[in-house]
């Protein structure tokens, strides 16, 4: 199983002291926070994508290549990638890019985006949102497993002879999670390829993801990618640790008070009993985390929040440190060994490469032919 960190990039004051950091200090904070994570022994650090204040990630590529070229076996994802306001061309292009640059450390989430007016900005209506994630992630798709793509469609200028440059690493395009917190036509498409699905699973109650995970569980059998309990979940969470609960609760509660993200609206201990957002000791996290097996099955990845609402970043990195040394070793210990056998680990480029080679020599001892099924297909494009 997976454990890592994603960050919105937010910029936002922290209440204990008034100061707002600068745009560029929260870029390197950003860039610390990766690190970090590679340091304390976390898999995955994801950023966000936002064209709007008070946010920073406007060029997701750009910071995970950054990133990259500090880390040697951090994986890099987005949280999300926009679907529908960026092109599908410059997608297929940038990720490959950062696929090779990376050494096949990257996969992401692609998503809608929630923000009205940002859409305009790209020249796109908000009301579209869905046809275009249909249709821009339709041709994503074929950009990076057809070689010559001729295209036409409702969104942007047909396609003649096209191909993408540079193609995916090894033949292999980046694994592509779908993430939504309402959607259900996002976990259909995401089922119907046979991809990942994100909830993150952070401002609303469980009650409501379940019943989008569980949806996207049957659609994906539906589809013939696998059984229910096969299908590729990931889920987001947040916490605020402390070895000390009370003193946890104390420091994290003027940011909670004050912070727009929360919209001054239940108290903290209403949310942390409604939500996932757990703040406390490394324990407390540790068994509030396992009840999400409970609620969604078995899952292949868990991202938590940590570094939003103002808390400055030596505030972060000491969450870090008690994430990576008490919290996540725990969890992986008791998650692998309570995963059936049936159920697969989260996907890399190393084993969607060796799955890809396995259906190939298949192909040849049985047919003759390396091609694989089309159901086979669209498990491991």
């Amino acid at each position: 199983m997976q454990f890592g960190v994603f960050t919105v990039g937010d910029v936002t004051p922290d209440p204990t002291t008034g100061r707002t950091p600068t745009e560029h200090e929260r870029i390197r904070a950003m860039v610390a926070i990766a690190r970090k994570a590679e340091e304390v022994g976390l898999d995955v650090f994801a950023t966000g994508e936002h064209h709007n204040e008070p946010f920073v990630p406007s060029s997701p590529t750009t910071m995970l290549g950054y990133v990259a070229a500090q880390t040697e076996r951090l994986l890099l994802s987005t949280a999300v990638t926009l679907i529908t306001t960026n092109d599908p061309v410059k997608i297929a292009e940038d990720y490959a890019m950062l696929q090779h640059l990376s050494g096949g450390r990257v996969d992401l989430t692609m998503g809608r985006g929630n923000t009205g007016p940002v859409y305009p900005w790209f020249g796109k209506d908000i009301r579209d949102g869905i046809p275009l994630a249909i249709e821009n992630y339709a041709l994503l798709r074929r950009l990076w497993t057809e070689d010559v793509v001729d295209w036409e469609g409702r969104f942007r200028t047909p396609l003649q002879s096209f191909t993408s440059t540079p193609r995916p690493l090894d033949g292999v395009p980046p694994f592509v999670w779908h993430g939504s917190i309402r959607s259900p036509e996002i976990a259909e498409q995401a089922a119907y390829y046979g991809d990942g699905f994100f909830a993150n699973h952070i401002f609303w109650p469980k009650e409501h993801f379940i019943r989008l995970v569980d949806f996207y569980r049957r659609r994906y059998e539906h589809y013939g990618h696998g059984s229910a309990d096969q299908a590729v979940v990931g889920l987001g969470g947040q916490v605020f640790l402390h070895k000390n609960s009370q003193e946890a609760v104390r420091r994290f509660r003027p940011y909670f008070d004050e912070a727009p993200v929360y919209g001054h609206g239940p108290s903290l201990e209403e949310f942390t009993e409604h939500t996932p957002l757990t703040v406390g000791s490394p324990q407390e996290v540790i068994d509030k985390t396992l009840t999400f097996r409970e609620h969604f099955g078995d899952y292949q990845r868990q991202l938590f929040l940590i570094d939003h609402a103002g808390l400055p970043l030596d505030v972060v990195l000491e969450q870090m440190e008690l994430l990576g040394s008490e919290v996540v070793p725990v969890l992986r210990r008791e998650m692998d060994a309570m995963r059936p056998a049936h159920v697969p680990d989260a996907p890399t480029h190393a084993s969607r490469v060796a799955a890809r080679d396995a259906t190939a020599r298949g192909g040849d001892r049985e047919t003759g032919l390396g091609a694989p099924t089309p159901a086979t297909a669209a498990t491991v494009a």
